[in-house]
């Protein structure tokens, strides 16, 4: 993906997002075909994957608008500040409103994998709370839990209790983001179930918007949730998932100290990545990414 010039003032640059202040309370965020594995982002972009990104979370945002609403003003091209229509940008921007973002990461996780497994399989514990004895890998948790984390600047977010949530946002905005998150991962558990997709865990990012809740930022993408396959998965395993686990897997064959610079990805990684995103996006929405603007390949 070449270099936007875009002609606004930056806000921030991340590892796969750029936002622009948009003016009167608006942000311009565009979604990059950046790539990260281990927080390290990868030299070669991922072909789609931003418009992926944006296509999935606007899906979403308007499907769960009645669950809470988002800080999502408009995608459309013809919405955008004349600044920022240049060539790439469309179908990888939102327009949002800027929102006092909560300093927590609202997670819901449904099934046992990842940080969680691993701190289960050593002390029995997710995020310090006690769970049945004799879970395996990628087990049915008995209901979803929240299970909050701080936000880091860089590195890994560090996991934390609902008590120390309530601490940093207060009562009252920590069981509005709990309940919430909650009700959005159990609403979207059961679109995905229905087309043959498993919502492991997911990542809501979440603030206020004229003293109002909103969620934002991205929701329900191969970046912050785990899509498994129904037919792949079985407690006891890893399932494959659409996201970047062609990245992950590949670089588990290296001798690779997970720090910068990365290794070069091959080429048919790469695609093979990039396919993931795009079969994500069609198989949970129904609709086709050929009709996502620019998501007939061309730029």
């Amino acid at each position: 993906m070449k270099s936007l010039n875009i002609n606004l003032p930056p806000v921030h640059s991340g590892k796969v997002r750029d936002i622009f202040d948009a003016g009167d309370g608006r942000l311009l965020m565009i979604a990059s075909d950046r790539i990260s594995a281990f927080d390290v982002v990868m030299n070669e972009p991922v072909p789609s994957k931003g418009r992926v990104l944006t296509a999935m979370s606007a899906y979403w945002f308007e499907t769960l608008a009645d669950v809470l609403p988002s800080h999502l003003i408009s995608t459309n091209w013809a919405d955008l500040p004349e600044e920022a229509r240049v060539d790439g940008v469309d179908g990888r921007a939102m327009l949002c409103h800027r929102a006092d973002m909560l300093p927590i990461e609202c997670i819901v996780r449904g099934y046992l994998s990842g940080s969680a497994w691993r701190e289960y399989r050593s002390r029995g514990t997710m995020h310090g709370q006690r769970l049945p004895a004799g879970l395996l890998e990628s087990a049915k948790l008995p209901e979803p839990v929240f299970t909050p984390s701080t936000k880091a600047e860089s590195g890994h977010d560090e996991n934390i209790s609902y008590d120390r949530a309530v601490e940093l946002v207060g009562p009252d905005l920590a069981e509005q983001a709990r309940s919430a998150s909650l009700e959005l991962y159990r609403r979207a558990s059961e679109t995905a179930a229905q087309r043959g997709i498993i919502i492991a865990d997911t990542k809501f990012e979440m603030g206020l918007v004229n003293g109002t809740l909103v969620v934002a930022d991205e929701v329900l993408t191969p970046d912050s949730s785990r899509f498994w396959p129904v037919d792949g998965w079985k407690p006891g395993a890893t399932p494959p998932s659409y996201d970047k686990q062609p990245v992950r897997d590949y670089l588990s064959t290296l001798d690779w100290d997970k720090q910068y610079p990365p290794p070069a990805l091959p080429d048919e990684v790469v695609a093979a990545s990039s396919a993931r995103y795009v079969s994500a996006y069609e198989i949970i929405t129904g609709r086709s990414f050929a009709n996502w603007p620019g998501g007939n390949g061309f730029s």
